[in-house]
Parts: structure tokens; C-alpha cells; sequence
């Protein structure tokens, strides 16, 4: 009984292979960091324009890099559960840094706390 125990369990760890499958059209890492980094660009935006529906900024992103809204969110949950998503995020902070590089001071205070709040006009 123990053994046919102990075959049980062990048939079910090793049937187990793949938390996601993946996705058939799947972004690469490198064209998914060049979408993150512009992404958190376009992002930018909200603080510029508050109170404005900002999500054509997102399509007009995805329309330029020829990717579909569900190829995107079905790659970043793959590269979520992968535990490769640090990597392209590092990428894309790479890619934000070669396009500003003013924008290393930024990201270093908003890790620190110490960015200044932000003036809100009414």
C-alpha cells in the first residue's frame, strides 16, 4: 500500500509540468521590453494630463509595435509566471535611460521616496 502510495504521488509531481502553456503568438523579450519602455513613457502622460481617458496612448503603442492587446497580456503573463519579467523590466529601464538620460535621476529618487510631490492644478 505504501508503495502504491509513494507511485501515486510521485506520478503526480512529475505529471505537473507547466503552471501557462505558451501563448501561440508569443512577444518576444526584447520587442516586450521595447513595449514596456514605451509604454511607461506614454504612462508619463497622466501626470501631464490628468482627468483625460488615456488609454488611445496604450493602443497607439501597441499599434506601433504591430502587436495585438491579447498577444500582449497573454506574453507578459506568460513572462510573469516564467520569472522573466524582472529581466525585460531591467531591459526596458535600459532602453528608457538610452532615449533620456535625464530620466536616471528620476527613477533613482522614486526608489529612494524622495521625489517631490507632485503640484496639482485644479
Amino acid at each position: 500500500m505504501k508503495k502504491l502510495v509513494f507511485i501515486f504521488v510521485m506520478l503526480c509531481m512529475f505529471s505537473c509540468g507547466d503552471y501557462i502553456d505558451k501563448p501561440k503568438n508569443l512577444i518576444e523579450p526584447d520587442a516586450m521590453a521595447e513595449i514596456l519602455a514605451d509604454l511607461a513613457i506614454t504612462d508619463q502622460a497622466v501626470i501631464i494630463y490628468q482627468n483625460k481617458n488615456l488609454e488611445a496612448g496604450t493602443r497607439f503603442v501597441l499599434k506601433t509595435h504591430k502587436v495585438k492587446s491579447e498577444d500582449f497580456v497573454e506574453s507578459f503573463k506568460y513572462y510573469v509566471v516564467k520569472d522573466k519579467m524582472k529581466d525585460i523590466a531591467d531591459q526596458a529601464k535600459e532602453i528608457i535611460l538610452q532615449k533620456d538620460p535625464k530620466a536616471d535621476k528620476y527613477i533613482q529618487n522614486k526608489l529612494k521616496g524622495t521625489l517631490p510631490a507632485p503640484i496639482l492644478e485644479k
